[in-house]
């Protein structure tokens, strides 16, 4: 299984900028797919995350500015993130807990992260 991700970059404060990350490989079933972020001397945080039914939640820092999705048949999740500030500096790794097997275990897998630069 992996995960790649895309889309971050530089962007000025106010800016915004699109996530996407993609699930490949022997994969039964996904239950939750989510992004988390990393700021140099922090501890990776949870940003955002979703079910496969749809149910979103949010890091409070984020709520009404990053939108979470996802389209079940691609696989693929999405985060929109919108009035960036320099505070969302970071990288964003997109997780994925999924089963390779109908009778597997969950298990969460990791895409490799993408920075993302917000500048004052």
């Amino acid at each position: 299984v992996q995960l790649q991700a895309s889309g971050g970059g530089l962007v000025q404060a106010g800016g915004s900028l699109r996530l996407s990350c993609a699930a490949s490989g022997r994969i039964f079933s996904i239950n939750r797919m989510g992004w988390y972020r990393q700021a140099p001397g922090k501890q990776r945080e949870l940003v955002a995350d979703i079910t496969s039914g749809g149910r979103t939640s949010y890091a409070d820092s984020v709520k009404g500015r990053f939108t979470i999705s996802r389209d079940n048949a691609k696989n693929t999740v999405y985060l929109q993130m919108d009035s960036l500030k320099p505070e969302d500096t970071a990288v964003y790794y997109c997780n994925a807990n999924l089963k390779i097997m109908r009778l597997g275990t969950d298990r969460d897998y990791w895409g490799q992260g993408t920075q993302v630069t917000v500048s004052s």
